[in-house]
């Protein structure tokens, strides 16, 4: 057994942790809460179908760890992927004090993004296996423009949760393996908030924190037989207990004179957020030498989420910085196939859904809802020791309303009302990843 030379080691974890913060630009799922599928792999051809039981690259580590007792050797996996989103919205009936700016595209520049990650896996022996994955799978990033007409209920609104996975596997039988990893997982918050001065300019207030929290990946891979085998993973909550302390600048100094009377710059804000936990079941089977059929169904607990809006009601009267929103449990399915052109080439296709988490109208620091999820790619093994492959894949989310409904005008120190929606979302990813045998 070859082991992996240990001088790459630093560099594998230096790369891993710079793709894994690239993503806290890019991070942005619009179905499923704001869980992505998508970290550069071959799973985005798939559209995810056959997460938990198709085990065929160290992706496995983080979509089922008992799946790298398949794997030989030290195998590494680079995943690399761009994104365009038409994330935009569109004003049917705001408060007219508001103006007309209608944000922009609330993702990237232009609506471009990249993100990736790094997969790792070692065989101890045939039964016993040691994995590392870096990349983040949660997170939302959106910014909008200073003068928007929802700048009083968000400017920038940035959640990512960044997993370090040490893994390891087992196999307990010819038929059945069992895999584990910690969740190290770092929280970056980031939010600025238009505050309505009444007169003159508009001031900001700013929310900013990071931290750490910890969580496991527990998995199941049974093997039913040769060409068929079940993958079951659980992915426990994580929480991040974010505290950052509120930072007002640029208001007018009865705002401030109230703001400092009343604590609340500089206060302490606790915004803990509670990654959910989840389930997903999926299959793997292998119709003949050139077909194999893959399919998902999977539960993430949004209802314990947390997220909040953050803001002044009242310029005039300020009392508090937080507004709860309301979030439900959602579903996920997913079918899809691969198929083997030639002994180098198969190709991947796949289908899935995942269900709404937001009842009704949406906030614009999420306008994130139910989606359908649409890949194809494909993938070339050069060599024994090197293999590569594309992917694309289109998220359509539908058109989400906003209907927020101020206490006051802006005239009076109110948010304004901010009504419209944003219509036909979807998301482009195109994908690149390299696998690397030793």
């Amino acid at each position: 057994m070859k082991s992996f030379p240990a001088s790459l080691h630093p560099k594998i974890l230096h790369a891993a942790v710079a793709l894994s913060f690239g993503i806290f630009a890019s991070t942005q799922a619009i179905a499923g809460g704001i869980f992505l599928y998508e970290v550069g792999t071959e799973d985005m051809g798939l559209a995810a179908a056959g997460y938990a039981a198709r085990a065929q690259d160290a992706a496995t580590v983080l979509t089922n760890p008992a799946g790298m007792v398949r794997l030989e050797g030290s195998q590494v996996l680079l995943g690399t992927q761009l994104l365009y989103s038409n994330l935009k919205f569109s004003n049917s009936g705001s408060s007219p004090a508001l103006g007309g700016n209608n944000g922009g595209a609330a993702i990237g520049e232009s609506g471009w993004l990249p993100g990736g990650g790094l997969f790792f896996s070692h065989s101890i022996s045939p039964d016993v296996k040691i994995g590392f994955a870096a990349t983040s799978n949660f997170g939302s990033s959106l910014k909008y423009d200073d003068n928007w007409v929802g700048r009083y209920y968000t400017q920038q609104a940035t959640l990512i949760g960044v997993s370090l996975l040490p893994s390891v596997a087992f196999r307990v039988s010819d038929k059945i393996s069992l895999g584990a990893s910690v969740n190290a997982m770092y929280g970056h918050l980031n939010n600025v908030t238009g505050i309505n001065n009444i007169f003159g300019a508009d001031g900001k207030l700013t929310l900013n924190d990071n931290t750490w929290g910890w969580g496991g990946n527990l998995g199941v891979l049974y093997e039913a037989t040769k060409d068929t085998r079940f993958g079951l993973t659980y992915n426990s909550q994580v929480k991040l207990d974010f505290a950052p302390q509120a930072r007002f600048s640029g208001t007018g100094p009865l705002l401030t004179a109230l703001l400092n009377a009343r604590g609340l710059d500089g206060s302490t804000v606790n915004l803990g957020i509670t990654v959910p936990q989840q389930v997903m079941g999926s299959v793997f089977h292998t119709v003949n030498d050139r077909l194999t059929l893959l399919g998902n169904i999977g539960w993430q607990q949004w209802s314990k989420f947390g997220d909040v809006e953050v803001g002044l009601a009242d310029s005039r009267n300020p009392t508090g910085l937080t507004t709860a929103l309301n979030f439900k449990d959602t579903w996920h399915a997913a079918i899809g196939a691969q198929y083997r052109v030639s002994e180098p080439w198969r190709l991947n296709f796949g289908i899935a859904y995942d269900s709404a988490f937001q009842s009704g109208d949406v906030s614009p620091i999420l306008p994130t809802n139910q989606g359908w999820r649409f890949g194809v790619g494909g993938q070339n093994q050069v060599d024994k020791n090197f293999g590569w492959g594309l992917a694309a894949e289109y998220i359509y989310g539908g058109t989400n309303n906003v209907n927020k409904q101020a206490l006051l005008p802006v005239a009076l120190g109110g948010r304004g009302n901010l009504v419209g929606s944003y219509d036909d979302i979807g998301i482009l990813y195109l994908s690149a990843n390299f696998n690397w045998k030793f």
